[in-house]
């Protein structure tokens, strides 16, 4: 069986226990090949630099590479600084942010849509949104 999840952590921090496999297969599919990469907040400040413009480290950064594959970058530590802003704890946070850049390689926008089936998933896989 070939492996569809391939994540690559370049922070010192141990990860919470997200079914990240999981829920990759629930939103892309189980044949979706998809790169999760964990990056530091300088890591992360020079990608969104470079594909975005904008000179902060994004929280994610998602991207469709083709019809079968994409890549999901996650910053913990900004994740972690950005939790309580949003009534979360780090780990849910984690595992939304996570959620919501799946939902963009789907193809879906910010909004309504995109808002309830993020609850959907989350509730699916038991991150309560406020804890």
């Amino acid at each position: 069986m070939q492996r569809t999840l391939s994540v690559s952590n370049k922070t010192r921090g141990m990860l919470p226990r997200i079914p990240f496999v999981r829920i990759k297969d629930t939103v892309l599919g189980k044949r979706f090949e998809l790169s999760l990469a964990l990056l530091t907040p300088s890591e992360m400040r020079r990608v969104t630099l470079e594909r975005k413009g904008k000179d902060k480290a994004s929280n994610v950064l998602s991207f469709r590479l083709s019809n079968t594959s994409g890549e999901v970058l996650l910053c913990p530590a900004t994740a972690r600084t950005e939790a309580s802003k949003f009534g979360m704890t780090y780990s849910t946070f984690l595992g939304y942010l996570f959620i919501h850049g799946l939902f963009h390689i789907k193809g879906l926008p910010h909004g309504g849509t995109m808002e309830r089936e993020e609850r959907r998933i989350m509730k699916r896989f038991g991150l309560r949104a406020h804890e």
